[in-house]
């Protein structure tokens, strides 16, 4: 994600779009026998855009209200040697193709798990740096969040003109940790709402569903992406609803849920949750 790529696809804000990805792998593997040599590593974790937003300026926040998530009747997995938390363990490449059968990914012959889809690389390009789609940050990336599913209104930077907002990665189902470097990595269409929020200055990325409201955050180390998640939250919940700081960490250590995103990817990432009913009580409102 960068600043200098050129725009896809332009709309106006408000707009509606659907958005079609390949897996993480970019669809380069098709059975289980095949030799992970085989595979081009450079093309992984791809992101469908940019999508240059109209009217998004920097300093904006960009809203997105997935509206949709299709996944393709096909998924995959894989680990291996110095592959997620087990590859210090593991002494070669395994691939299991996952099929999806009327609503379930068939892991095996005694395991079928509900689908829940959500979208692993998501985000904005930064002001400056180039930042690989496998890598995670204040921008969005790859934080592999399974809060970013449908429902959901992701609260991304705007840190250059139109946003240049992109993504990709969906996986069928994954578990908090993505402990083994995959979830169920598969194809997809997402049909996403782009709005312009202006005015407001949030520890973005932030994210807000139905029940919950988070912060998000990503660093290399697990404990720092908590406890700089966790402080986010705080600050913002003193800053929102004028709060003392000491009276929003007690909030917090009363009803806040400290989670674990992923710990695969180059940054850790960890999300910081608070039931919305309990910020309703202080007056939050969100526009979309």
């Amino acid at each position: 994600m960068a600043a200098d790529n050129p725009p896809a696809l332009r709309v106006a804000d408000g707009s509606t779009v659907e958005i079609a990805t390949c897996d993480c792998f970019e669809d380069q593997i098709t059975h289980e026998g095949q030799d992970f040599g085989t595979l081009d590593w450079e093309r992984i974790n791809p992101a469908t855009g940019p999508i240059y937003v109209e009217g998004a300026e920097p300093g904006d926040l960009l809203v997105v209200h997935i509206k949709d998530i299709r996944v393709a009747d096909r998924g995959v997995m894989t680990t291996g040697p110095n592959l997620g938390v087990f590859g210090d363990e593991l002494s070669q490449n395994v691939i299991r193709m996952v099929p999806i059968v009327n609503g379930e990914a068939v892991f095996s012959e005694r395991v079928r798990l509900p689908l829940r889809p959500m979208i692993g690389v998501i985000g904005t390009a930064p002001a400056t740096d180039r930042v690989p789609c496998g890598t995670p940050g204040d921008h969005g990336g790859n934080m592999d969040c399974t809060r970013i599913t449908t429902g959901a209104r992701l609260i991304l930077p705007v840190n250059v003109p139109g946003a240049l907002f992109a993504l990709g990665d969906l996986h069928a189902a994954m578990g908090d940790g993505e402990v083994a470097v995959c979830g169920i990595e598969i194809a997809g269409t997402v049909k996403v709402q782009l709005h312009v929020l202006k005015g407001r200055t949030w520890p973005v990325p932030m994210l807000v569903n139905d029940d919950t409201v988070m912060t998000i955050a990503s660093a290399q180390l697990l404990d720092e992406a908590a406890t700089l998640a966790t402080k986010r939250m705080a600050h913002w919940l003193a800053q929102e609803f004028s709060l003392d700081l000491a009276e929003a960490a007690l909030l917090l250590s009363a009803t806040g849920q400290l989670r674990v995103c992923q710990v695969v990817d180059p940054l850790k990432t960890a999300r910081m949750e608070v039931p919305r009913g309990v910020l309703e009580g202080l007056g939050f409102t969100f526009p979309y």
